[in-house]
């Protein structure tokens, strides 16, 4: 568990004390059969996998992890420095987080993962399992959708499922799970939300 206004994105941490819960009420939206489980290897993802899919081997792709926060993993959004911050916060799809990644490293690594997984797949549905910002990607790769509008149009919360199924004309999508947790998170310094108010 992590405090609220913590910047994280690959530290791995422990699962929060709702998992049993949470899993539980994702695992009823899902299809019977899956052909394959891909996963993030960070716990807060593999644990889920594992947990949702027993029997199953969990395949795990580096590629699917959240964003690299680098020299910002694990600390306070407010206390980062501003000149670090402003830029990123103007242009987080081309700049990247002091040694880390920008939103554009993520959606060129998570693109390459989802082209190799969607080639592997057989006729039997295939399961990811993987975090906000690599699931924004996907949708917004398979959508046309513009990266830095990709947070505003695809309002995703933990635990959502989404189901995708190609069709004629691209890929329709389908939210199965979306719920809204009883506080807000923060993924950005607080100033940042005032002036967008």
């Amino acid at each position: 568990m992590v405090s609220k206004g913590i910047c994280y994105g690959q530290t791995d941490l422990e699962v929060t004390e709702s998992f049993e819960e949470e899993a539980a009420m994702i695992a009823e939206c899902l299809p019977a059969a899956f052909g394959a489980v891909y996963s993030s290897p960070l716990r807060r993802c593999s644990m889920l996998a594992e947990r949702l899919f027993p029997g199953m081997p969990v395949l795990l792709r580096e590629q699917l992890m959240e964003i690299h926060c680098g020299e910002w993993e694990m600390k306070a959004w407010d206390e980062l420095p501003k000149e670090e911050i402003e830029p990123w916060m103007a242009d987080f799809v081309n700049i990247r987080i002091p040694g880390g990644e920008s939103y554009i490293d993520l959606h060129t690594r998570v693109n390459r993962c989802w082209e190799e997984i969607v080639g592997a797949a057989r006729n039997l549905p295939v399961a990811i399992v993987a975090h906000g910002g690599v699931i924004r990607s996907i949708l917004a790769g398979l959508t046309g959708t513009p990266l830095i509008d990709s947070f505003r149009v695809f309002s995703l919360h933990y635990g959502c499922v989404v189901r995708l199924q190609a069709a004629a004309e691209g890929w329709e999508r389908t939210v199965l799970s979306n719920r809204a947790p009883a506080e807000k998170e923060q993924h950005k310094p607080s100033t940042f939300y005032k002036k967008s108010v």
